[in-house]
């Protein structure tokens, strides 16, 4: 495996993201399968923290020398006791498709208006170098639930996220404009000094 940055995730679509976002460090960004590691971890925290560091430093075992990463990501309905949270991804069923867990959102949510359709993308992501150390970062992006879904962009519960500010849907927005905004964007641009100050250090 190339040494540079392991991220934990099979979805291809968040590895667009994240590789856009990472660019710049001028580091191999890989995924699993890429990397040629299946894992089935569980993730029993009860917090996208907890979850995003399970899964960084079970990673880190089967993969020690290179930057692992790992995120835990998910989406607050405020109206629903912030569910599905954590179990945003096995929300009714990790089998079953977003366009069924996004109408199931929007069909619990009617009737209901304005500012109580509330929500946020929550992100943590975990990092553990391969000297062990570790780092966590964390990430929002505020908005509502649409009344319907809109857009092909992104991924997820992207299409049925409202941006009051934009105007669309998360999944409306061009890959760019998402990733400036977005909550995985803030926690990776959070994590990035972290990882050219760990590699300064190793430099020296």
């Amino acid at each position: 495996m190339t040494k540079g940055i392991l991220f934990a995730t099979h979805n291809e679509g968040k590895m667009r993201e994240i590789r856009a976002i990472l660019a710049d460090l001028g580091l191999p960004v890989q995924s699993l399968k890429e990397a040629g590691i299946h894992a089935d971890i569980v993730e029993d925290g009860t917090t996208f923290a907890e979850n995003a560091m399970i899964k960084a430093k079970a990673i880190h075992e089967m993969a020690p020398d290179v930057i692992v990463l790992a995120d835990d990501s998910g989406l607050e309905v405020d109206f629903l006791d912030k569910a599905p949270g954590v179990y945003s991804a096995r929300w009714m069923g990790e089998d079953t498709s977003y366009e069924v867990k996004n109408q199931a959102l929007i069909d619990r949510l009617e009737g209901v208006e304005g500012s109580e359709r509330s929500a946020r993308f929550v992100c943590s992501i975990a990092a553990v170098f391969p000297d062990g150390t570790t780092a966590e970062t964390f990430g929002t992006m505020e908005g509502e639930i649409a009344h319907k879904p809109s857009g092909n962009g992104g991924f997820g519960y992207d299409p049925i996220f409202w941006l009051p500010d934009h105007g669309c849907t998360s999944a409306d927005l061009p890959a760019g404009g998402k990733n400036a905004i977005s909550h995985r964007g803030m926690a990776l641009r959070k994590v990035k000094p972290m990882i050219q100050e760990w590699l300064e250090k190793k430099q020296q």
